[in-house]
């Protein structure tokens, strides 16, 4: 009997955690848009803090050594301190690198979900079930506005955290979220893919 239950609170935690996440992922997915700040730290990055702006599974993201914009399918990489674009076409840890939001989609298969309250926020926990899945394991901080304010995810063995502020929806156009030479003449472009 106690294990019948003790499944049945699991089971109702997941559920909880997947409404959470469908409610966040409604409030990050704003049709026109959205933009934030955040800082990245931990891991191979540092200290590093920038801005985002996203619209889908678009995102443009910024810091004071690198701009990247994704169109959903072309990631383009500008490093100002080499002057080059690299245009690539990322998996899912390279694009949750740049997008802290890209576990809106990711959530919805191929990971356990549990949840939990910490203070006037909640935690969800996303715990990948096939060991093929570049992000293994997260933990996103979400606020009653149903708002990431924190995320903590395993990438390889390394933990990486991101700490975002500043979320405001706004209506951005398509074309903010691929490169355009024109703004960088002088700008060597590799092309990766």
């Amino acid at each position: 009997m106690a294990l019948l239950l003790g499944g049945k609170a699991i089971a109702q935690n997941a559920k909880k955690a997947r409404q959470i996440l469908d409610k966040t992922a409604a409030v990050i997915g704003n049709k026109g848009g959205a933009t934030a700040n955040f800082t990245i730290s931990g891991g191979k990055y540092g200290r590093v803090p920038g801005t985002i702006s996203i619209k889908g599974q678009k995102f443009t993201a910024s810091t004071s050594a690198v701009k990247v914009w994704f169109d959903g399918r072309t990631q383009w990489t500008y490093m100002k301190s080499t002057n080059e674009v690299n245009i690539s076409t990322p998996n899912e840890a390279q694009r949750m690198a740049m997008n802290p939001y890209g576990f809106v989609t990711m959530y919805k298969s191929g990971y356990n979900l549990s949840m939990k309250p910490s203070g006037k926020n909640t935690v969800v926990h996303m715990k990948a079930t096939t060991a093929g899945r570049s992000v293994r394991e997260m933990f996103i901080t979400i606020n009653r506005n149903y708002q990431p304010v924190a995320i903590k995810m395993l990438q390889n063995t390394s933990w990486v955290s991101i700490s975002v502020s500043n979320f405001r929806a706004k209506n951005l156009p398509d074309a903010m979220f691929r490169f355009n030479r024109k703004d960088f003449p002088r700008t060597e472009v590799i092309d990766l893919r």
